[in-house]
């Protein structure tokens, strides 16, 4: 009976273990679809106050990191609040930001408390022609496709944006196509807070737009192999090139001030979701 009753315990402990690795995953899943929806509807408020206040948080986007909860801000409450609909919270008449979440890899580390979240989004944006007289943007429509390779963490039992990577990879308008987009669609960031008042905190130099198809890393081995994808295989040559002319791989890199509690630079293992370099916290 004392055999049976510690097996029986074990198989409860690992159902629980599973349970609540389940619901992290469908939470963080949750969280991410929530902050889309505020995006669509310019709902920049409620976006900050969904990131964590840990200073080590930050967004990276167009060739700038926005750190910490101040710069979060200044990209969400100033750059795209001031130029998309004149300071206030929420949309404005005529003006369309559809941003579709969709293919989602959730992983959350065996701590339950850091999750990592690979995402395609597909945005439709514009403006209805009804506006265009009043509207400083002007009369425009365009396709957005980009790809999010994001982080979360769990505080006080409540999963926060807390690393947000987006990589916005190519754009089209609807009367030319993706096929004629001009190189550099959007500006990168170019200089930084404070000479740029709603610029990033610093610049990141790894740069990708259309036609540039470098692979954004994955946060996670092949789930079959257990091995990470080669570097080189990540770049992106021109046809019939050799990889070594091409622009070098994208990476997953933190701020050089930031590290990961308790990662690993090791090969990573059959059955583990994150790569071992990426761990956030200690296991418990």
């Amino acid at each position: 009976m004392e055999q049976e009753f510690a097996e029986l315990k074990k198989q409860v402990e690992t159902l629980q273990k599973e349970l609540s690795r389940v619901s992290d995953e469908a939470e963080v899943r949750k969280t991410h679809f929530k902050y889309g929806y505020y995006l669509d509807k310019c709902l920049y408020n409620e976006v900050v106050d969904m990131f964590s206040d840990h200073p080590d948080a930050y967004v990276e986007f167009l060739g700038g990191r926005y750190r910490g909860k101040a710069g979060i801000a200044r990209l969400y409450q100033g750059r795209f609040q001031q130029s998309f609909v004149k300071g206030r919270n929420g949309p404005v008449e005529g003006w369309l930001l559809d941003h579709l979440m969709m293919q989602e890899i959730v992983d959350v580390d065996s701590t339950g408390k850091h999750a990592w979240c690979r995402m395609r989004a597909l945005m439709q944006a514009g403006t209805h022609e009804s506006i265009e007289e009043y509207y400083p943007r002007g009369h425009r429509q365009w396709w957005e496709g980009g790809l999010y390779e994001n982080e979360y963490i769990k505080e006080d039992g409540v999963w926060k944006l807390f690393r947000y990577r987006y990589f916005p990879f190519w754009h089209a308008e609807h009367e030319k196509g993706w096929s004629h987009t001009k190189k550099e669609y959007i500006p990168f960031a170019k200089s930084i807070f404070p000479e740029n008042p709603d610029g990033p905190d610093e610049l990141v130099e790894q740069r990708s737009l259309w036609p540039d198809t470098r692979v954004v890393p994955f946060h996670y081995p092949n789930p079959v192999t257990g091995k990470r994808v080669n570097p080189d295989d990540l770049r992106a040559p021109r046809y019939g090139e050799p990889v070594e002319t091409s622009e070098p791989a994208l990476v997953l890199d933190l701020p050089k001030d930031q590290k990961r509690e308790g990662a690993e630079m090791r090969e990573p293992k059959v059955g583990e979701k994150v790569l071992p370099e990426l761990v956030q916290f200690k296991a418990e």
